[in-house]
């Protein structure tokens, strides 16, 4: 894709969404920490109504540690691999203790560092809750990027690595969610709704549905 199509496709997404987030409920960078991990193959909406659960009962490493595994296990069992999940949040929690003051650390060598904690959800909370432009390709932005042309690649790394060199530096902060909603609502894997996508006439998608199909 070309660069005036970039700069074209980021201005038409951020004229319909001037200001936008994750879809995870959160009020602090731990409270996100904790919603991203237990986010992994599972859906926002399911970890909110687990964590509008959680938060008012235990929202610090302190407080969710303090639950210990039965306790933590009664609020997310609803989601999958609980289990693991359980697991390396205490232990996240405990680390965070004892290595970082309770705080959620800024740095993705530290983030990595924490159970439970990969390169994409330390990117969601560099980007989310500190305001780092980077970017968490999931399986919507891999979809997105690869279907539309914005930086194609084999590899979650690989389209990572494009998207922050592709993207212009004035959108590179908000692209995240752009990206993660378009493929969400609009882009989606098995039936993408190209009549109401607004960068359609901006991509290189060779099988693009049409309205009366």
């Amino acid at each position: 894709m070309k660069p005036e199509l970039r700069q074209h496709l980021f201005e038409r997404l951020r004229a319909r969404n001037p200001h936008p987030t994750t879809e995870l409920e959160y009020r602090t960078p731990f409270e996100l920490l904790v919603a991203v991990i237990l986010s992994a193959q599972a859906t926002d909406k399911g970890v909110n109504i687990a964590t509008r659960k959680l938060f008012p009962v235990a929202n610090t490493p302190a407080t969710i540690l303090a639950l210990g595994e039965p306790g933590l296990t009664e609020f997310v069992k609803t989601i999958g691999l609980y289990k693991g999940k359980t697991k390396n949040i205490l232990a996240t929690c405990r680390l965070l203790i004892e290595q970082h003051g309770s705080e959620v650390p800024r740095t993705r060598e530290a983030l990595e560092a924490l159970p439970g904690v990969g390169r994409k959800t330390a990117n969601v909370v560099l980007n989310t809750a500190f305001g780092e432009p980077t970017m968490a390709v999931d399986t919507h932005i891999f979809r997105v990027a690869n279907r539309t042309g914005l930086a194609p690649g084999r590899t979650v790394l690989a389209v990572e690595k494009k998207l922050l060199k592709n993207v212009p530096a004035e959108f590179l902060k908000d692209a995240h969610h752009w990206l993660i909603l378009h493929g969400r609502y609009v882009c989606k894997a098995r039936k993408p709704n190209c009549p109401a996508c607004p960068i359609a006439d901006l991509c290189s998608y060779k099988r693009k549905t049409r309205a009366d199909a």
